[in-house]
Parts: structure tokens; sequence; C-alpha cells
């Protein structure tokens, strides 16, 4: 049976206010927020988040495959997935590629991890999403895009998630674009895009899917589908033959916004969340057509309850103060000269330390079983000579042993607060803690790993792991 074994999300911890965006504008605002990326984070580090949250309990071996879609990766060319593999530790062997260019690029990939298993080429493969689009200032769009991620892995023994068909529809309809000059993505009228597209291509699928298979809106439990907006959203509900009201999953768009090639994704990891063995439901993604898939909840739902999810990161957040605050993480003006000032990476260097630096990687002597970080020949402890195994850090929580904060270093979000972590299990950790409320920093905090840009060097974005209080 070929279906969804376990599901992840992300969500960042930092939300905006519609309000507050629309005081810098001085115009009337929905209600509601929007999730916001940190600085340091981009589409590979939340789709790490979300993989990662996929991969719970599970055996990072039998992954044979990982897809990636997103429309805002940090290379144009430079391939997005080999990174969130090495992040997440999985084999080397694995085929990983992009999928971009369009919002449907979350059901190409589901598409394409579907047919690697029926053909037998992967037993599991992972779906990953994520999207961290920057919209032009004082726009609609400023006040509906959001940031998020989601991921799946594809397989054919214990699926969570029966998936018992798919149809497909392709189109050329323009509706939102960007040229390789463009700074921001461009849409045309929305009430013209609403009408020819959005409420006739995602119906076409779901009617072409529903004869195939023999079944109607009424046979479905939960749909999630992609929707720019709420009305949006709701009118392609009821185009469907739907119940808005009892048979559509909430598109999350007030309290994280649309979050492109990973909301119907995650509006669907939030309908499996409450769904039971039995449940009927519809999967949907848009862009250049559509695609439609019928899914059906098994007994093994249960085993993939732990995850963090969409409901787990939603009670997580931290509010930005202001519209400013957004401007800074964005990173959308011209600043003091010298502010951050160009820095240096060294490939080679990057190369040689890539297991200790993506899935991080430290050492534990065999002689007196202490673990160390970064590598070294002799144990600083017994001094033993070259007997050390590997053992992956990144998985791994800890408490702080102590910190500082520097309000005058190279860091987007000051302070910079530089913390000695005490790893849970041996070892100790020196990294730089995000995602954190200064006044809450305390010596013993809990925190754990999570993979971020470090810095901006030689034209490269430099990934590593930095700590922050753990979340959910």
């Amino acid at each position: 049976m070929l279906g969804i074994v376990s599901y992840g999300a992300y969500i960042p911890i930092y939300r905006l206010s519609r309000e507050a965006i629309g005081a810098m504008w001085n115009k009337a605002a929905a209600k509601g927020e929007r999730a916001v990326a940190n600085a340091d984070e981009d589409s590979i580090t939340m789709a790490v988040e979300a993989v990662l949250d996929c991969l719970r309990g599970m055996s990072r071996e039998e992954v044979d495959g990982l897809y990636f879609a997103t429309d805002s990766p940090p290379y144009v060319e430079k391939q997005s997935s080999s990174i969130i593999r090495a992040a997440a530790d999985l084999r080397e062997d694995i085929l990983t590629f992009d999928i971009a260019h369009s919002l449907r690029g979350a059901g190409s990939a589901l598409r394409a991890a579907m047919d690697s298993v029926k053909a037998g080429s992967a037993k599991r493969v992972m779906v990953a999403t994520a999207e961290n689009r920057i919209p032009p200032p004082n726009s609609d769009l400023e006040l509906n895009l959001g940031d998020g991620a989601a991921a799946f892995i594809i397989g054919d023994s214990e699926p969570a998630a029966i998936i018992e068909g798919s149809y497909h529809v392709s189109s050329e309809f323009v509706d939102i674009w960007k040229k390789p000059e463009d700074k921001y993505m461009q849409t045309w009228e929305d009430r013209f895009v609403r009408d020819q597209s959005y409420t006739k291509m995602i119906p076409r699928a779901a009617a072409g899917l529903f004869k195939q298979l023999g079944i109607g809106p009424k046979d479905i439990t939960k749909a999630a589908y992609y929707g720019p907006d709420a009305r949006t959203h709701s009118a392609i509900g009821a185009a469907i033959g739907l119940d808005v009201k009892t048979q559509v999953q909430p598109p999350l768009l007030e309290s994280i916004g649309n979050t492109g090639n990973a909301l119907a994704p995650m509006i669907l990891i939030s309908a499996l969340e409450e769904a039971k063995p039995g449940d009927k439901l519809l999967f949907a993604t848009y862009g250049d057509g559509a695609d439609a898939f019928l899914l059906t909840v098994t007994e093994a739902i249960e085993k993939v309850r732990d995850r963090r999810g969409i409901k787990r990161h939603l009670g997580s957040k931290l509010m930005l103060p202001n519209y400013g605050k957004y401007v800074e993480l964005r990173d959308l003006m011209e600043w003091e000269t010298g502010r951050r000032p160009a820095r240096r990476s060294s490939l080679p260097v990057i190369w040689r330390e890539r297991q200790h630096l993506f899935p991080l990687y430290g050492q534990k002597c065999q002689s007196c079983g202490s673990i160390q970080y970064p590598r070294q020949r002799i144990c600083i402890y017994c001094q033993s000579k070259d007997n050390f195994e590997p053992i992956r850090l990144s998985d791994k929580t800890g408490k702080v042993f102590t910190f500082s904060m520097d309000q005058r270093a190279m860091e987007v979000v000051l302070p910079k607060v530089f913390t000695v972590v005490d790893l849970d299990g041996g070892g100790r950790f020196y990294s730089v803690m995000t995602d954190r409320d200064t006044s809450t920093i305390s010596v013993g905090m809990p925190v754990e790993m999570t993979f971020r840009i470090q810095v901006e060097g030689s034209g490269l974005h430099n990934y590593f792991w930095r700590v922050r209080p753990i979340r959910c």
C-alpha cells in the first residue's frame, strides 16, 4: 500500500501582526498575523527543520531519495536538496533533486515520489517543501505571505495515509510570475485570476479524481488545498462541491500566511493531526494547473502523533515588536557603511570539514567514552591518540553552561548571544543562540540544535548549527 508513512512541519518562531503592517503604511489591514523567518533562516534551513520533524523515530538509512520543492531557493545555480540531505544526515547514495518555478512544485514532487516507489527504484522517498518569499513593501502580498515548511515520507509499508489515486491538470494560465531580473514577484488583477484559474483548476482536478475513483464530494472527510487568501480558498471549496464549514480544513492563512509551495502540505498536515482511521482526505496543489490526491487514513496514524507538526509550532511564537524589526530581518534597506563588512569563506575548509559542519558529527573517545567537538587527534581527557568513533550531535539537547551577549557583533538580531552548552549524554558545544528572548536566558536553560545560516562570505551562504531554547 503506497502512502504517507510520516510527516513533519516547521513554522518560524517570529510573527508579524497585520495590524503592524497596516500601521506602517497608514491603511486598514485584515486581522491575524504572518510567520516571518529569522534573519538566519531561509528555505533550506526551514526544510531541514521539517525533514527532521518527519524523521522523528524513523531510520534515516531507509530514506532512498529527497525531492525538494520551493520557489525561493537560496541559490539559482546550486542544488538545495543536497544541502538538506547533508544536514539531515541522510545517505550519500540517494537521489536528490529540486523542483522550482511553480507553486505546484510540492504536488509534482509528491507524484514523482509515488512513481519512484511504485517502480521499485526506491522504498521510501522524502518530499520536502519550504518557502521564504519576500513580497514588495506596501502590497497585498506583504499582508498575505508567510514562511514555513513541510515534509512527508512516501513509502509502500505501514502508511499513515494511503494514497488512493491522483489526477493532474496542466495549464499555461499566467497569474503570478517572476523574471530572473525581478526583485519581487508580479501578479495580475485578483478577481480575474480567482474566477478564471483558482476556482476552475483545482475543482477540475478534483472532479477528474472523483470520476477516476468513483466517488463524490460527499465522500470527503476533509479537504486540504491551496488558496492565496481566505475568500478565494472558500470559493474553491464551494466550486468543488464541498461544505466549506465542515469539509474544508482551515487554511492557516490568518495565523501563518500564504506559504506558497508549503501551504497545501501544511494544511494537509494539520488535517492529519486531527484525522481518524478511515477518514478520506482530498489534497490539492495549484500552479500552472493543479494536482489532486485522495488519501485514506489508517491505524498507523497513531504512530506519528508525536510530531511537532503544525499545532505545536503554532503554540510557540515570539511577536515582532514593529515593522522596523521585520525590515531588519529581511534586509530591505541600505544600512550604514561598515555595519556588515564583507567576509571570506574557504571552500576547501568547508569541503574538508563537511561531516562536522552539515550533520554536525563530533567524536567519542573509545578509551574513556568522552564526547568532544570539534575533532582532534588527542583526547583532552585521557590523552589517548587517534582512538575515536564519530557521533552525531545535531539531534542532541543540552543545558546552557554559560553565555555572554555582544551588542556590537556582526549579527542582524542583536545582541549576539554566545553560548556554551553542556550536551545531554556528554560533550560540550560552543555556539550562538537564536530564536531567543534575551530576558529569559539563564544558566541551566534547556536548548536544542537548529540548522541556520551562520555567516555570509565570499558570495556563499555558510550553514552551521546554532542552539535555541527548546520549542513546543
